[in-house]
């Protein structure tokens, strides 16, 4: 029995897995870097790896100024290139007083395995303004077939750092957190948190105290305890009086006649492979320099991949928006057609989370104007886009009798009529965003 055993515990098994590795992170944090983040992260590998040489700037902007003398209403001042990294003096330093930031600095001085840090940080980075994190950003590492042991042992570390409730997915979630950490033991004030939030915001007391069974005395107390909570816990770390700059990633224009997609990369350093110490390498070196310069040289040869696929990536997007939207981008309709961000991942065989990256805060310049990039892919209502739907609202608006303004039933009719699939509910959705009273509103108005 025993060699028999032994057999079956020897035996070899054949099972392919995709690892975790920082240069695949990389590969995910450059396509969905913004112009100024990408500028930054170019300039600071430039600085601290040998292999990778800037091009001159001159040859840049001589590029540009050709590419604005064929369009007229390109701006002709050639960006800078290569610069921007370092903040104005006496100005702050918000990357390095950023939530994100300051995540990533407690993590680095965790002492933790390489795998763990790098897929830590990625998470850190994705935690936007409030503090919390997007579940689809998480379904979005299944793309890579990482670990959901790994992805949980992640999400668990950087919830454990300060401040208390970051990176959480829920409101619900955040607050459990905070008073995990406070060692909170009311079983009531964990159960509203946990089950009956929506009900406690409609100060259903009756109701959720029926529900628990206790005492509607109880549930007020837990309310107090909760109201005591953050729970927007990156507040602390949001700028005021931030100043944003839109630099466009692509530029859609007339060229020889037809209309054409290009990538504005300008305004970015163009990297190369140093040839001096390629050389350096095939000549005969002491171990550790060759082993030095083997790693650099495969960080800069992934860099540059992963540049080269960014940019093969956001043209695509675009070239899709450019024909999908083409009557917008001709001048012939100020309506685009309808197109969701799901539809163009699909036609483009990649996964959602892949367009999700690209298009976050990408910006495309036309004749029209500069626009983000997402706009021209609006969500579908019945065959029409959003945005449509939202011009031709605004066109009945003005159309309507200022004595007796439409109701937004009389306005969700008149559009179904347009063939646009619409409730009364969407109808004062879409008026709030736009900015336009209620009818009641407007006839005071006018």
């Amino acid at each position: 029995m025993a060699p028999e055993r032994m057999k079956l515990d020897m035996g070899q098994h054949l099972r392919q897995e995709q690892h975790l590795t920082p240069q695949l992170l990389q590969s995910m944090e450059v396509l969905q870097m913004n112009s100024q983040e990408l500028l930054e992260y170019i300039n600071r590998a430039a600085d601290e790896n040998p292999m990778l040489e800037r091009e001159e700037a001159s040859v840049l902007r001589a590029e540009y100024e050709q590419l604005s003398r064929r369009i007229s209403w390109l701006d002709s001042r050639a960006p800078a290139v290569g610069g921007g990294d370092a903040p104005e003096k006496g100005g702050t330093d918000w990357e390095t007083e950023s939530l994100s930031a300051f995540l990533c600095d407690q993590l680095e001085r965790m002492g933790l395995e390489k795998p763990l840090l790098a897929l830590c940080e990625y998470l850190a980075r994705l935690v936007d303004e409030d503090g919390y994190l997007q579940q689809e950003d998480l379904d979005s590492l299944a793309e890579l077939e990482i670990p959901a042991e790994l992805v949980a042992q992640a999400l668990a570390v950087v919830q454990s750092l300060e401040p208390a409730g970051v990176a959480a997915r829920s409101l619900a979630e955040c607050l459990l957190l905070q008073l995990q950490r406070q060692g909170e033991k009311n079983e009531t004030v964990l159960a509203v948190v946990r089950d009956h939030l929506p009900q406690l915001s409609r100060r259903h007391y009756g109701a959720i105290a029926r529900a628990l069974g206790v005492s509607e005395k109880e549930v007020r107390a837990a309310e107090e305890r909760i109201a005591a909570l953050e729970p927007h816990p990156g507040r602390g770390f949001q700028t005021a009086e931030e100043t944003v700059y839109v630099r466009p990633d692509l530029f859609v224009a007339e060229l020889d006649g037809t209309y054409q997609v290009v990538l504005n990369e300008y305004y970015l350093p163009r990297l190369t492979v140093s040839a001096y110490y390629s050389k350096l390498l095939e000549q005969p070196q002491d171990a550790e320099t060759t082993v030095y310069l083997r790693e650099k040289l495969r960080h800069a040869q992934w860099l540059l991949y992963s540049l080269s696929q960014r940019g093969v990536t956001l043209r695509r997007c675009a070239e899709t928006a450019l024909r999908v939207q083409s009557a917008f981008f001709r001048g012939e309709s100020a309506e685009l057609a309808p197109m969701s961000m799901k539809e163009l991942a699909q036609e483009l065989k990649v996964h959602p989370s892949t367009v999700s990256r690209c298009l976050r805060e990408k910006y495309l310049q036309c004749r029209q104007g500069t626009y983000p990039l997402r706009w021209f892919f609006p969500l579908p209502s019945g065959g029409v886009s959003r945005q449509a739907v939202q011009q031709r609202l605004v066109q009945l608006v003005r159309q309507e009798d200022s004595a007796r303004p439409l109701s937004d039933e009389k306005l969700c009719r008149l559009l179904q009529q347009q063939g646009v699939e619409i409730s009364r509910r969407t109808v004062a959705k879409y008026r709030s965003e736009l900015g336009v009273p209620s009818a009641s509103g407007r006839k005071r108005r006018k």
